[in-house]
């Protein structure tokens, strides 16, 4: 597995990554991340955005905006700061400027943080898509104030941006990123850390435990990646299907007797409802045509179009054609 994603995925991007096993789910790499990032800067503070998702154990809740998930920590998370995603004071203001506000300014109440960790696009969030400029703005603010830039890559990397990483077209380079879900090929149980070689400074054991190699997984990541990353034809697939999709939800919101607008990007977009609760009763109408189709966001209000990047364009159009029955009739 370590050579073939070497040489389909590493070295062809020009990227530089030592690769780390946690355990075998996403919310096992960013609480690796994390604990590593506060290791090698010596500072426990990290920054997270609003709406993010990153896991459900004590940590990766940690610096997971959602109140109800954060709950069932049951206990209080603490050195973590949530600042404001792109968008999120709306269009008009450039959330990367306050974040650097903060960080300057010695009255903010802020400590020097170890990183930032976020999601180019926030898929349990409400499908928050940042913009090239938002997250080069974000890499730029890591950079001068001495924090390790963390992706987590567990949701829209994989494929499903069209690209390999999520961020190979927004320019920026990672000091971490993490992956897991798809990576494995056929959601066997399988997550990785990418890091800096220069990161990696666990001492021996320091970071182990028992389920670091499910053999099933190593063998289909490795099969996969052969078969799908080996040259530029399923990127090309992919990106097809995206657009087709942009093309098709914005139809049906240009259409739609309720206000509503697409939201996303990759094979990962949705119809964000002013009505919170369309999303879960549109959701419950697909299902019963023969879809499941899962909502994000806060409330619920996004309808979510996350289909297997592998779907035929004959079932993809069926689904669409689905959902726009769905919000166009009822």
């Amino acid at each position: 597995f370590l050579e073939v994603f070497k040489d389909t995925i590493v070295t062809p991007r020009k990227l530089n990554y030592k690769v780390q096993f946690p355990g075998p789910t996403g919310t096992n790499a960013v609480e690796s991340a994390l604990k590593l990032a506060r290791k090698v800067k010596g500072r426990s503070g990290v920054i997270s955005f609003t709406n993010a998702f990153h896991g459900m154990t004590l940590g990766s809740l940690s610096v997971t905006g959602n109140a109800s998930k954060r709950k069932g920590a049951g206990v209080e998370t603490s050195d973590v700061t949530f600042m404001p995603y792109q968008d999120y004071h709306g269009e008009g203001v450039d959330t990367s400027v306050m974040l650097e506000n903060y960080l300057v300014d010695a009255g903010s109440g802020i400590d020097a943080p170890a990183a930032v960790i976020m999601e180019t696009v926030q898929g349990e969030g409400g499908l928050n898509a940042a913009s090239a400029e938002w997250v080069q703005n974000i890499e730029r603010i890591c950079r001068k104030h001495d924090m390790l830039l963390i992706v987590d890559d567990i949701q829209i990397g994989c494929g499903r941006s069209g690209d390999f990483f999520s961020f190979e077209k927004l320019g920026i380079s990672p000091d971490i990123v993490c992956l897991s879900k798809s990576l494995s090929g056929l959601g066997f149980p399988f997550a990785v850390v990418l890091m800096r070689p220069e990161l990696d400074i666990w001492s021996p054991g320091e970071h182990n435990g028992t389920f670091r190699g499910f053999n099933p997984a190593f063998v289909a990541a490795t099969q996969t990646l052969k078969t799908f990353w080996s040259d530029d034809k399923f990127s090309e697939s992919v990106h097809k299907k995206i657009d087709y999709v942009t093309k098709r939800l914005n139809e049906i919101v240009e259409k739609a007797p309720v206000k509503c607008r697409v939201k996303g990007r990759g094979m990962m977009q949705g119809i964000s409802f002013e009505d919170a609760s369309l999303g879960p009763k549109f959701s419950q109408m697909c299902f019963e045509r023969g879809m499941v189709i899962e909502t994000s966001g806060i409330d619920d209000q996004v309808l979510k179009v996350m289909p297997a990047l592998t779907i035929p364009m004959e079932e993809l159009e069926s689904g669409l054609k689905i959902i726009e029955e769905v919000v166009l009739n009822n």
